[in-house]
């Protein structure tokens, strides 16, 4: 009995965490440190117009709701035309497995994606793949609920 509880929690605590509901393999505490380098382009801000994350930067998209959502499509922001090109594109869901891929080099991953030679508009690359994956885990953990 006690070796099954033993390897019950082992198997349990090696799973990924779940932030409202997506997937999220990393640290939403260090994603949230993280996210500081974010704050002078992008804000968290909730449909209520409540700030949850940031300041109030306008350069790039709200963040709020982009986790498991259709790529580039926060409603009034202008993307780049690869970004656009990317965002029509019905397989390209913000995924940890895309988020992380992009943050750390955005046109790199939009022209593979792509196959066109654009460029995203944002040009800071999150240099450490830890990061990338821990401001995944904290953007989820401010995502609304899923609605399934």
């Amino acid at each position: 009995m006690f070796r099954t509880l033993t390897l019950l929690a082992a198997t349990t605590l090696a799973l990924p965490a779940f932030a409202d509901g997506h997937a999220a393999s990393g640290d939403a505490e260090a994603g949230e440190k993280a996210f500081r380098q974010c704050i002078s382009c992008h804000i968290v801000a909730n449909e209520d117009g409540d700030v949850l994350a940031g300041k109030n930067a306008k350069t790039g998209p709200n963040l709020y709701g982009i986790i498991g959502n259709q790529f580039g499509t926060v409603e009034g922001f202008r993307y780049s035309d690869i970004n656009q090109l990317a965002s029509s594109m019905e397989d390209v869901v913000v995924t940890e497995e895309v988020f992380v891929a992009y943050v750390q080099d955005p046109t790199a991953y939009l022209r593979e994606v792509t196959g066109d030679k654009g460029r995203s508009k944002m040009t800071f690359k999150v240099r450490k793949e830890e990061d990338a994956i821990n401001l995944y885990a904290y953007l989820a953990s401010l995502s609304p609920a899923e609605t399934n």
